[in-house]
C-alpha cells in the first residue's frame, strides 16, 4: 500500500469522524474523534461474526502502519513545536523551577513507584515479569501527554496558573520520559554484559542538554531569519523548515527531538521575538498555519489511536492487568508530584489542590502507545501495550471528560485566577 493511499485514508477517516462528533456528540476534538473511532472499530468487530472482510482490510490497513515511527520521527516534532508556540512562554519562565522539578524528579519518581507496584501486582496475578521490564512499563506510562493536554485544557477552563503548570509540565515531561525510556532500554537489552553508569548518565545528559540547546539555537536562528525579511509566506515557510531540519540534526546526532521542538517553539513564540520578528500580517498566519498543522495532525493521531484496538492481543490477565493499572497509574502519579508541589507551593502560590487536579489532568496518549510499542517481544511488550491502551483509554475518556467537573468541585468559584 503505498504513502499516499495510507494518508489518504487516515484524513478520509478524519475528517469522516470529526464531521460525526461535531454534528452530534459535540465532544472536544481529541475525545469526540477517538470515541466516534472506537465505536467504528466495534462495529467492524461485530460485522465481522458475519463478514469480516472489513476487519480483514482494516487490521491489514492498521499493520502497514508504523505507529512508533510516524509518531515520534514525524508527527510528534510538529505537534510540540505547535503547542509551544503558543504557550505564553514569559508567564511560564516564572514556573519553570516547578515545571523542571515536575518534568524531571516527577517522572523519575514515578517512573520507580509504578514499575515497583507493577512488578509486585503482576505477581499477584501470576506473571512473574522481570522488575527492569516492569520500571520500563513505568517509563511509558509516566509522561503526560502535550497533545492531549493541551487540546482537552482549552476546554476545561482551569485556572491560568494551573493551566501553565500542566501545560508546562507536558510539554517537558514527554521529552524527559522518552530519554528516560531509551536509558531504561539500554539497561534492559545489555543483560549479560557490564553495565557502564557513567554511559547511562551521558546518555542521559546528552540527549536532554543536548536537545535544549539545540532548540535554542534552531529558535535563535529562525529569530533572526524573520526578522531580516517581511514576507509573511516566506516566514511561514521559515517556521516550517526549522522544525524539520532542526528534528532531522536531533536525530543524526542523538540529540532529544522533542525537548528541541519545545525549546524552539517557545522561542519563537515568546511576544518580545515576536514584536521584533513579525509583522500582524506574519504573525496571524504563522499562528494559523501552525494551529490548522495542529488540527489535522491531532485529528489523524487520535483516529490512529482509536484504530489500535484491532492490532492488540487480548487476554484475561493482560485486560485485568490493564484495569488495576490504572488506579496504580493516579495513586503514583500524586505521590510523584506531592513533593514537587510541597516545595514550590507557598513561594508561588499555588492553587488549592493543586497535586489532585494535575494528576487527574495529567492525561497519557499516543506517546504511551508509541514507546509500548517499541518495546521487544522478550520485553512482554504485548501485555504492556494492552495495559497501556487501556490506561491511556481511561485518561483520555474518563479523565479528559471529567477534568473540568474536578477543578469546578475543587475550587469552585475560583474562575480563571
Amino acid at each position: 500500500m503505498s504513502y499516499y493511499l495510507i494518508i489518504t485514508g487516515l484524513v478520509f477517516l478524519a475528517a469522516i469522524f470529526g464531521y460525526i462528533n461535531v454534528r452530534f456528540f459535540k465532544l472536544p476534538t481529541t475525545i469526540g474523534l477517538m470515541v466516534v473511532t472506537i465505536f467504528y472499530t466495534l462495529g467492524v468487530w461485530g460485522l465481522s461474526y458475519f463478514d469480516d472482510t472489513l476487519l480483514k482490510a482494516e487490521a491489514e490497513f492498521i499493520h502497514q502502519i508504523d505507529f512508533e515511527t510516524v509518531l515520534m520521527d514525524y508527527m510528534l516534532s510538529f505537534l510540540l513545536f505547535a503547542g509551544a508556540l503558543h504557550t505564553n512562554f514569559k508567564e511560564l519562565k516564572k514556573l519553570r523551577w516547578p515545571i523542571i522539578a515536575f518534568a524531571t524528579l516527577g517522572v523519575v519518581s514515578s517512573t520507580f513507584l509504578i514499575g515497583t507496584a507493577t512488578f509486585y501486582l503482576l505477581q499477584l496475578l501470576g506473571m512473574e515479569v522481570n522488575y527492569t521490564y516492569c520500571l520500563l512499563f513505568g517509563a511509558v506510562i509516566s509522561p503526560t501527554d502535550p497533545i492531549a493536554v493541551l487540546g482537552i485544557l482549552k476546554k476545561a477552563k482551569a485556572p491560568k496558573k494551573l493551566e501553565l503548570k500542566i501545560v508546562g509540565e507536558s510539554l517537558f515531561n514527554d521529552g524527559i520520559g522518552v530519554v528516560l525510556f531509551l536509558t531504561l532500554y539500554k539497561i534492559a537489552s545489555s543483560t549479560g554484559s557490564t553495565i557502564d553508569p557513567v554511559d547511562i548518565l551521558k546518555l542521559f545528559g546528552q540527549e536532554v542538554i543536548g536537545g535544549i540547546l539545540l532548540g535554542l539555537f534552531i529558535g535563535w536562528v529562525t529569530y533572526r531569519l524573520l526578522k531580516s525579511i517581511n514576507d509573511f509566506s516566506t516566514e511561514v515557510i521559515i517556521t516550517l523548515a526549522a522544525v524539520m531540519v532542526g528534528t532531522v540534526i536531533a536525530g543524526e546526532l542523538h540529540l532529544s527531538a522533542p525537548l528541541a521542538m519545545v525549546m524552539a517553539g517557545l522561542l519563537v513564540g515568546d511576544d518580545r521575538v515576536r514584536n521584533a520578528s513579525m509583522s500582524e500580517t506574519t504573525e496571524l498566519y504563522v499562528d494559523k498555519f501552525w494551529e490548522l498543522i495542529d488540527i489535522l495532525l491531532n485529528a489523524i493521531l487520535f483516529v490512529l489511536l482509536g484504530m489500535e484496538m484491532l492490532v492488540l492481543t487480548y487476554e484475561i490477565n493482560y485486560i485485568l492487568a490493564g484495569l488495576i493499572a490504572i488506579p496504580i497509574v493516579l495513586l503514583c502519579r500524586y505521590t510523584s508530584l506531592w513533593l514537587p508541589v510541597k516545595m514550590f507551593e507557598k513561594k508561588l502560590d499555588f492553587v488549592p489542590h493543586t497535586t489532585a487536579i494535575m494528576a487527574w489532568g495529567g492525561l497519557r496518549g499516543g506517546i504511551s502507545i508509541a514507546l509500548a510499542l517499541s518495546l521487544s517481544e522478550e520485553m512482554n511488550r504485548e501485555m504492556f501495550l494492552v495495559m497501556t491502551y487501556i490506561v491511556v483509554v481511561f485518561s483520555i475518556l474518563v479523565q479528559g471528560l471529567t477534568i473540568e467537573k474536578v477543578i469546578k468541585r475543587l475550587l469552585p468559584g475560583n474562575g480563571e485566577g
